[in-house]
């Protein structure tokens, strides 16, 4: 089931922004003033802002509510909570740093300009992580570039795990996806007031990120809440039914004996919680029937999700009228660790994926110059992220509906791999942000990253990812390949559509 929306705040003028000196803007919301900070390129940046109340006490389990109106100035120069809890940055290609708090549901503006007639174009992050994990208080989120382009950039908290995707008897589902409602919705009545307009709103994220902007195309509850989307390296639970859901909380209570119940959880701490989570993710016998990568996650339960994101978007009607970039790298997850001499064989691993002994075969050709060892690292890859991404333009070009695609090929000289995460530092263009070197090695092209995000940002403000770049019909599949020399092939991607879609 699902909580109704909120009701939307009174129509009014956007506020005009007030000064505190001459670093300290102040912009009057729909629910309170808040005070930022200029930055030394002259640009704004709000953080920690509340777009609901904290999920905390009697609301923890519950549907986002709106926050509480406040009078005087919020001190909106600091990140606010993070749901994730643990030091996850010490081992993620990612930094994302954890801030302790209950008021999690909070989001970070950064604008180039307050001045209420700017109308600029809005995009929207949405974090990755596994729907476990994840900040959106990481330096390779900041918003200055896209400002420095003219742009608005939004990143927002939600709740994860347990306590944001765990079917519950006595709690509303997907109260994940309800956060990022909430947070669309604070976006439509409060971004003109931060120089941005509600009507030119894209949403965008990577990893589960990606996978949430693939959710919200096919929930109609959050149809009018932006024009555009942008997966990058989008993962959604599959299969992911309501009887997957119910089996995921069974096997909760099976292996930690609490009821998935809001009544029974509500009580414990985060590191309890964690705990109790953590025990749901152990491998075993008895997770038959789930996901083998994702246990928590948006799902569909008939309600706020009519149908399986997947199914939504390759036979359905879900984002029809969209306009849709998305892609992923080339090897994903090809660095994950390979069976050892002990595990089972490549053919059958490829097998529990869903290959015929006929796949089996076909796959090994394909690959048959990549590091044996890192085969079933490619097809955890192939299956995770670029099948149902290529599968999902396939059926969008069919109905010829606006689609881009692309993949992310440039090796990091660091692993000689394209992986999961390094395409971010070029959309953003912060090749000079913390944890980059690590990732993509002392010289990263910045030809590269002035291309994808010179192509990010026309998509924002154009729905359209620029001159060069044609959309994904059925006739032409173009594909951009982002490489040290970008360039558009025709089909690369074939031989993953003949492997793993037919």
């Amino acid at each position: 089931m699902s909580a109704p929306t909120p009701p939307r705040p009174p129509e009014e003028p956007p506020a005009r922004p007030r000064w505190a000196g001459d670093a300290a803007p102040v912009v009057d919301t729909a629910y309170g003033p808040v005070r930022g900070e200029r930055r030394a390129d002259g640009s704004l940046r709000f953080l920690g802002i509340p777009y609901a109340q904290p999920p905390v006490g009697g609301l923890r389990f519950a549907a986002p509510v709106p926050p509480e109106p406040w009078h005087e100035p919020l001190d909106a120069t600091a990140y606010g909570s993070t749901a994730q809890r643990r030091p996850f940055a010490a081992v993620t290609t990612i930094p994302e740093p954890s801030f302790p708090g209950g008021g999690v549901l909070n989001l970070n503006v950064f604008t180039p300009t307050t001045a209420p007639a700017s109308a600029l174009p809005v995009l929207v992050w949405i974090h990755g992580g596994g729907y476990v994990a994840g900040s959106a208080a990481s330096p390779w989120y900041d918003g200055s570039s896209f400002n420095r382009d003219g742009v608005v950039l939004v990143s927002l908290g939600y709740r994860l795990g347990i306590e944001g995707f765990l079917h519950l008897d006595d709690a509303p589902d997907n109260r994940g996806v309800l956060d990022w409602i909430a947070a669309l919705e604070w976006i439509r009545d409060n971004i003109g007031r931060f120089g941005g307009d509600p009507a030119k709103v894209t949403i965008a994220g990577q990893s589960a990120g990606g996978g949430a902007v693939q959710t919200l195309l096919a929930v109609p509850a959050a149809r009018g809440l932006f024009r555009g989307a942008l997966s990058v390296s989008g993962a959604v639970m599959r299969p992911d039914g309501p009887e997957v859901a119910c089996a995921a909380s069974r096997l909760f209570t099976a292996r930690t004996g609490v009821p998935a119940a809001a009544a029974a959880l509500r009580g414990f701490g985060d590191d309890e919680l964690l705990e109790l989570q953590g025990r749901l993710g152990e491998p075993g016998p008895d997770r038959a029937g789930l996901p083998p990568l994702l246990s928590l996650g948006p799902f569909a339960d008939g309600v706020l999700i009519p149908e399986p994101v997947f199914d939504a978007l390759t036979s359905g009607e879900a984002g029809a009228d969209v306009p849709l970039l998305l892609g992923f790298t080339a090897h994903e997850f090809n660095g994950a660790p390979a069976p050892g001499p002990d595990g089972p064989p490549l053919p059958e691993l490829l097998g529990a994926l869903g290959l015929d002994p006929d796949g089996v075969a076909a796959f090994t050709a394909a690959y048959a110059s990549g590091d044996p060892a890192r085969l079933f690292g490619q097809a955890l890859t192939d299956t995770t992220f670029r099948a149902p991404s290529l599968a999902v333009a396939d059926a969008r070009a069919v109905r010829e509906r606006p689609t881009w695609l692309y993949e992310f090929a440039w090796r990091s000289p660091v692993n000689g791999m394209a992986f999961h995460c390094l395409d971010l530092p070029f959309g953003f263009d912060l090749l000079d942000a913390e944890g980059v070197t690590a990732a993509a090695g002392e010289a990263p092209p910045r030809a590269l990253a002035d291309a994808m995000h010179r192509a990010w940002v026309s998509f924002v403000c154009d729905q359209d990812p620029g001159e060069g770049w044609p959309s994904y019909t059925a006739e032409i599949r173009a594909t951009m390949v982002w490489d040290a020399e970008p360039r558009v092939q025709h089909d690369p991607l074939r031989h993953v559509r003949e492997i793993w879609l037919t």
